[in-house]
């Protein structure tokens, strides 16, 4: 199975790390003691419980080792990996000014635009301290790339003394797409991280684009209920749908070329209810700057709520019915 790449987008993974670069903007500039985000949402509960109040971190750190084609979290990392101490600080800085959170009510992400198991972004030296302030929680939520959920999975688990549970990007089930996307990982070892985690207690979390570059709307919506299945059959306890996004200069190269166009609402749509219709565990529709996805003007505030909705209940909602779309 190939691809056209009128682009010139390249096939060799060390030449596409330099065509992804040269097309990047400028970061942000950060303070490594400071999160560069922080907020309080809501998640419904582990199989269909009440709903909790997730604290949610974003980590200042240096950037991921990966190039992936569509990814923009770039923008809020750093070249250098983060002083001693500093993480542990930034976590501290966060929970202090969430002064409603209830730990023993809530739950913990830590977020940090890589792998929370990459070295050079969470120094190993952290991982106690880290663990202490994450301990009242009921459980934390942290990513990680496939390649690196190894030991160190285990080391901050018995650290940590409360459930776990790593997010890792699967992406697409799409052989060709998947390994354009630059990701460096292929479907056998995602599965075999997934089973790594499985035997030692550790929940997984699993992100999937809907649409990536290189296929149409119909395939889009298809390959992200493949992908879907897959996670579940890797025992995924949550899937979050992404719709995937410009905005990292390389997205927008592949758009120029039209090997890229951003996913329907209605596919974000299918996706979502194909996958709660699954029962297999919880499927959230990625909700964030959903306002700039191409959409009829007359319909996309009422497929927003529907999505809201879908994410809040765990049910499919009423479908939406449009004269003009």
């Amino acid at each position: 199975m190939s691809l056209p790449d009128p682009s010139g987008y390249p096939d060799a993974p060390d030449q596409r790390d330099r065509w992804i670069l040269e097309r990047r903007g400028p970061r942000n500039r950060l303070d490594p003691r400071r999160p560069y985000a922080f907020l309080v949402e809501s998640e419904p509960g582990p199989s269909g419980g009440p709903a909790v109040d997730v604290a949610t971190v974003f980590l200042t750190n240096r950037e991921c080792p990966w190039r992936c084609v569509m990814c923009d979290l770039w923008r809020n990392t750093l070249e250098e990996t983060v002083p001693p101490g500093a993480i542990a600080e930034q976590i501290r800085h966060a929970l202090e000014r969430m002064p409603n959170l209830v730990p023993e009510r809530s739950e913990l992400k830590l977020y940090n635009a890589g792998s929370f198991f990459d070295p050079r972004a969470i120094p190993t030296s952290e991982y106690a301290e880290v663990a202490r302030l994450a301990s009242p929680f009921r459980r934390t939520i942290v990513e990680c790339h496939p390649s690196a959920a190894g030991r160190r999975v285990v080391e901050f688990r018995d650290l940590l003394g409360k459930p776990l549970e790593v997010a890792m990007g699967l992406e697409t089930v799409h052989p060709v797409v998947l390994e354009r996307l630059n990701k460096r990982m292929t479907l056998d070892a995602f599965r075999r991280a997934a089973e790594f985690l499985a035997e030692r207690g550790v929940a997984l979390r699993v992100f999937i684009l809907v649409r990536p570059p290189w296929l149409s709307e119909a395939e889009g919506l298809e390959w992200a209920k493949r992908s879907l299945d897959f996670a579940f059959e890797c025992g995924a306890a949550v899937c979050a749908l992404i719709p995937t996004r410009g905005g990292n200069g390389a997205m927008e190269a592949l758009a120029a070329a039209g090997e890229y166009a951003p996913p329907s609402l209605a596919s974000l749509e299918a996706a979502t209810e194909y996958g709660l219709s699954r029962g297999a565990g919880r499927v959230f529709a990625d909700l964030w700057a959903v306002d700039a996805i191409p959409s009829c003007p007359s319909c996309a505030e009422a497929r927003i709520e529907r999505l809201r909705v879908m994410n809040a209940t765990q049910k499919p909602a009423p479908s939406v019915a449009c004269p003009d779309c």
